[in-house]
């Protein structure tokens, strides 16, 4: 700890003489005296505060301008992280978003192929059904130079059926109506049993009015042994489309052109003889 100076003051007074008298070497005499050091304390001590008084604002603002531009640093630095952060999360989030849109295209073309495999495998099995139902597959027929069609020629596809629409011009060329199902029968198929609106409509598309208005084209609906209408192949009967006012005492019935295309089944019997329509599955099934 430094010492502290104190400076003293030192006044002497001087001796009152006569005017006949004079002083000695020895008594000299001070007005006022004062220590070098105090004179020179007292000449700096101004200069020092001055300086003093100065320097503490200088200083004061230094560390401030000091203190500034080390928040600055940091915030400089803060903010060169965060933007590299930002940026490298933008990256990720760009690849990240690449890479589930490579997930997802490559998820929809295996669902894709999934698919196509599914349905490969259903007409598949299908035609194998199909196949196995004939006693003699005519594959040079229906697989002409190993490339196989849905239906023989002179058949009509329909959804994913085979129909044949007999068309002979001449009586010979008719049949009664369990002749017309053996026709059929060798044929690999049976007299055509409608199911739906549709497939009436594509059948009365298919036939023509021929020789006179009582003649038609046989299906395959008959009397079972109970006396109720069914089809041959014991399918149920789930629509009719009956010509009214109609007597009900014959066992076989007759598709009629000339009638209206959605009330044209007319019941006759089994001995008339007529064209005919024979219908079967298709060997490829429709998309």
């Amino acid at each position: 700890m430094e010492e502290e100076l104190s400076y003293v003051a030192v006044t002497f007074k001087a001796k009152t003489f006569s005017t006949h008298e004079k002083p000695t070497d020895m008594e000299i005499i001070y007005d006022e005296v004062k220590t070098v050091e105090q004179e020179q304390s007292l000449d700096k001590r101004p200069e020092e505060t001055e300086k003093l008084r100065k320097a503490r604002p200088c200083s004061a603002l230094t560390w401030t301008v000091a203190g500034l531009v080390l928040v600055c640093a940091v915030l400089v630095s803060v903010v060169f992280v965060l933007v590299h952060s930002v940026k490298q999360q933008r990256r990720d989030n760009v690849k990240l978003t690449e890479e589930k849109l490579q997930l997802w295209t490559e998820r929809a073309a295996l669902e894709r192929r999934t698919e196509e495999l599914s349905r490969d495998r259903d007409r598949l099995t299908w035609t194998m059904g199909v196949i196995l139902d004939y006693d003699s597959f005519p594959v040079s027929a229906l697989c002409p130079d190993r490339v196989c069609k849905s239906c023989l020629d002179g058949w009509v596809l329909f959804q994913s059926k085979c129909y044949l629409f007999t068309k002979s011009e001449y009586h010979s060329g008719w049949k009664d109506w369990e002749r017309s199902r053996e026709d059929c029968s060798r044929r690999n198929a049976d007299l055509v049993a409608i199911d739906s609106e549709e497939e009436q409509e594509f059948i009365n598309n298919h036939t023509e009015e021929y020789r006179d208005k009582n003649h038609g084209y046989w299906i395959g609906l008959t009397k079972d042994t109970w006396g109720s209408w069914t089809w041959a192949d014991g399918r149920n009967l789930t629509v009719t489309y009956w010509i009214p006012q109609q007597t009900d005492y014959v066992s076989c019935a007759l598709s009629q052109p000339s009638a209206d295309p959605l009330a044209n089944w007319y019941r006759t019997g089994c001995d008339m003889r007529n064209r005919w329509i024979c219908e079967t599955k298709a060997l490829i099934k429709p998309d």
